[in-house]
């Protein structure tokens, strides 16, 4: 992971995997992102993990942000992660965000995703992390 500033704005994937069709955080969170001076994509609710990856390829994406309240983040992300590696988008960083039980947080980093931001994080700390981990790219 580079922490050298980015030569192109980063393009940042907000995606809603699975059934969960609480979908205001995620929303919240494209806005606070845009504001930050990231593009931002939101594929909306119900994505399958092929339908995340192929919007990320498409979409040239250099973040992936899951969100999910449904609790089905240990059956999903595998196989998010999947996708994107089949798509050869493993060096994408990915992060998560909602409601992912403390206990869980060690075993969803393991599989590749690198941060899990909970009710509270702020826009400002969401930002500074995919900034600074974020693959550095060409323009």
């Amino acid at each position: 992971m580079s922490t050298s500033t980015p030569t192109r704005t980063l393009r940042v994937l907000i995606a809603k995997p699975g059934l969960d069709g609480h979908d205001r955080g995620a929303k919240v969170m494209a806005r606070g992102l845009r504001d930050a001076g990231f593009e931002v994509i939101y594929t909306g609710l119900f994505q399958t993990p092929e339908m995340i990856a192929s919007a990320a390829l498409q979409e040239d994406v250099d973040v992936v942000g899951l969100s999910i309240l449904s609790g089905a983040h240990m059956a999903l992300f595998p196989r998010i992660m999947e996708a994107l590696r089949a798509a050869g988008l493993g060096d994408v960083l990915v992060v998560a965000g909602g409601t992912i039980p403390e206990a869980d947080q060690a075993a969803v980093r393991e599989m590749g995703i690198a941060a899990v931001f909970g009710p509270g994080s702020t826009f400002a700390d969401v930002a500074e992390f995919l900034r600074t981990h974020a693959p550095s790219r060409a323009a």
